[in-house]
């Protein structure tokens, strides 16, 4: 427990000084609750940012909710107003009364509280807990599990229905309790890394995180700090990492919340035209404020400090680049020079991404940028945003949409397949089949596949095939590497019975080896973001529907993919390919153990030299019906 003199200030003239700057890291061990001793009395350390307001305390079951029971004083005029509280500790509930300029005065959750009592109740919680992390060998050596030419496969999940305990009133599993049988069942996966959606502690369950209140707390819906802290240390430690979505776009407008703060707008802007949200009835902070900077900054900072998270995925970015995002003309303000960017929150993103990597330089971030804005994952100092990946939205609509078509009809939308070579290297893409894919009306992903049951089981594997080896990394959404028959619901668990049943059995199955093959093959995985490791072997094939490639390794390694689109089996079909010699088929997604017929190369082909498509070298194959090959060079 820290000590501090009577005579000392809570907060340093460089706290204050980073803060107003807004490049301060660590508010979160500056404002927020903290026990410590100070002129030998026991108790808690309280501040908070309330620059408008006319007086502030703390008011919790400790005082009888008394409005002038544990006043706090301001701190210069930093906007800060502190004090210490004798005779409280670890587990006792608070908010902020404060009353602002006008003389109305309202209860506030503390935005920087480490924790939060369970929703529905609002109220801020003392921590002072610690954790004896276990996980030092995965942070010492994560850098390489993060790289931009690692293997990175992610399983996104929403925690509070990935797996629910029937005999208990269906209730969510606990932080703790998920930990074994999510590390068993990435393991079984082939995975590296695994997602989720925001923990960050939310006032909705239907929001699945989406609207924060508590950018410092995670959610007690499933435990306490140190029940996640345990949750990543357990993940860690079986070689898997962990990925936080995190919401700096926007927050909802709940009394208990960030809105209208201090009795003025403080986190967000006053006008609507930029400070709400239309799509979400939410408010939009005001990047342009310096402490507003820095309590984003802090957030972040936060996560990959004490709960060790290998990156961020932040949500929404389209939403904060663009003034005019889901806006009709005159619903929103042009910038300075009369244009739609949103220069303060450009300017954030950037100064997020730099602080993120100067102090952690072996994490990623991830952006969930929609649109064509140019540079998402390219240095700052190359004009860009400084993400580490971007999300390729485009790549997902269109291959949905191309996999969505009858096979008949796959020839006349081609280009669908084949038009993400145009563009596929301009940013560090990450090719994501999410939760945003089978929510809102449009099924499961296995339910937008075409054909009788076969044929959608055929397709389904045909799409992963297509992900895990076409150039970028992968993300894949819970519940898809079984098949998922329904739609996701927050309010339920996956299916798992379904595994009882071959079809779903055999996805997951392929799912696995498809994973692995990614993560073993060096020519699958680190040149995702070069397009020298990528070359078509034969992509204007619409009359067949059939499109092949070859993936190319940093040592010269090379993995030929050949995808057959259509249900007409294609026997003695001839294939250029880089090398003669003997070729092994390491990956047939229509073999018997994955359901399918079973038609393939029995296991390997020889290249003979017979040009074809520009090659000294050709392969005669077999090509299954809806089906994807993966065929390596015969070291043997």
């Amino acid at each position: 427990m820290p000590v501090i003199d009577p005579g000392d200030v809570f907060i340093t003239d460089d706290d204050v000084y980073l803060f107003n700057e807004g490049t301060h890291l660590d508010l979160g061990h500056v404002l927020g609750a903290h026990v410590c001793t100070m002129g030998g009395d026991a108790g808690t350390r309280f501040a908070v940012w309330a620059p408008s307001a006319r007086t502030v305390s703390v008011i919790g079951d400790f005082n009888g909710w008394n409005p002038g029971g544990a006043p706090l004083t301001p701190r210069a005029s930093s906007g800060i107003w502190q004090g210490f509280v004798p005779g409280i500790g670890a587990g006792e509930v608070y908010k902020y009364r404060i009353e602002g300029p006008d003389g109305y005065a309202v209860e506030k959750a503390d935005p920087v509280a480490a924790q939060a009592e369970e929703p529905p109740r609002t109220g801020s919680v003392v921590w002072d807990g610690d954790y004896a992390w276990r996980d030092q060998e995965w942070m010492t050596g994560r850098a390489a599990r993060n790289a931009l030419g690692a293997p990175i496969s992610i399983y996104e999940m929403h925690l509070g229905s990935w797996r629910r305990v029937p005999e208990q009133g269906d209730r969510s599993l606990t932080y703790r309790e998920v930990a074994a049988p999510l590390v068993e069942h990435l393991d079984r996966l082939g995975f590296t890394h695994v997602e989720f959606l925001p923990l960050m502690e939310h006032p909705f369950y239907g929001s699945w995180g989406y609207q924060t209140t508590g950018f410092f707390a995670p959610t007690s819906r499933y435990g306490d700090p140190e029940d996640l802290m345990y949750l990543v240390d357990e993940l860690h430690r079986a070689g898997f990492g962990v990925i936080f979505d995190w919401v700096p776009s926007h927050f909802p407008a709940d009394q208990h919340g960030l809105s209208y703060f201090d009795g003025t707008h403080l986190f967000e802007h006053a006008d609507p035209r930029e400070g709400h949200h239309k799509d979400w009835d939410s408010l939009i902070f005001n990047y342009g404020r310096h402490e507003v900077r820095s309590f984003l900054l802090s957030s972040a900072n936060w996560w990959i400090e004490r709960f060790h998270a290998d990156g961020l995925r932040v949500d929404a970015v389209a939403s904060m680049l663009y003034r005019d995002y889901s806006r009709e003309e005159g619903e929103w303000i042009p910038n300075e020079y009369g244009g739609r960017e949103n220069l303060e929150a450009i300017g954030f993103l950037r100064q997020f991404n730099e602080a993120i990597y100067g102090r952690h330089p072996d994490v990623q971030t991830y952006a969930e940028e929609s649109t064509a804005w140019p540079g998402v994952s390219k240095p700052t100092y190359m004009g860009g945003l400084g993400f580490g990946m971007k999300w390729d939205m485009g790549w997902m609509h269109d291959t949905l949409a191309y996999m969505g078509e009858e096979p008949v009809h796959r020839s006349y939308h081609h280009g669908q397949l084949t038009f993400r070579s145009v563009y596929a290297f301009n940013e560090n893409f990450v090719l994501p089949l999410s939760h945003d894919e089978v929510v809102h009306g449009k099924g499961s992903l296995l339910g937008r596949m075409p054909g009788d049951e076969w044929q959608r089981f055929a397709n389904l594997r045909l799409l992963y095939a297509y992900m895990f080896t076409t150039p970028g990394k992968k993300l894949l959404f819970m519940g898809g590497e079984i098949g998922q028959s329904a739609e996701w619901s927050h309010e339920s668990s996956i299916d798992w019975h379904l595994l009882d049943h071959g079809f779903h059995r055999g996805v997951e199955r392929f799912v696995s080896d498809a994973a692995r093959l990614y993560r073993d093959n060096p020519a699958l995985h680190v040149r995702d973001f070069d397009g020298g490791g990528f070359e078509w072997l034969d992509a204007g094939n619409a009359l067949e529907s059939v499109a092949s490639y070859v993936r190319w390794g940093p040592g010269g390694e090379a993995a030929v993919v050949v995808l057959n689109l259509t249900p007409v089996p294609r026997s003695n079909h001839r294939l250029g390919v880089p090398f003669a010699g003997a070729w092994r088929e390491v990956l047939n997604s229509d073999a018997v153990e994955y359901q399918g017929s079973g038609q393939g190369n029995l296991g390997s082909v020889e290249a003979v030299p017979i040009p074809a498509a520009g090659r000294d070298a050709s392969l005669l194959l077999t090509l299954p019906p809806l089906g994807a090959l993966v065929l390596v060079p015969d070291a043997e």
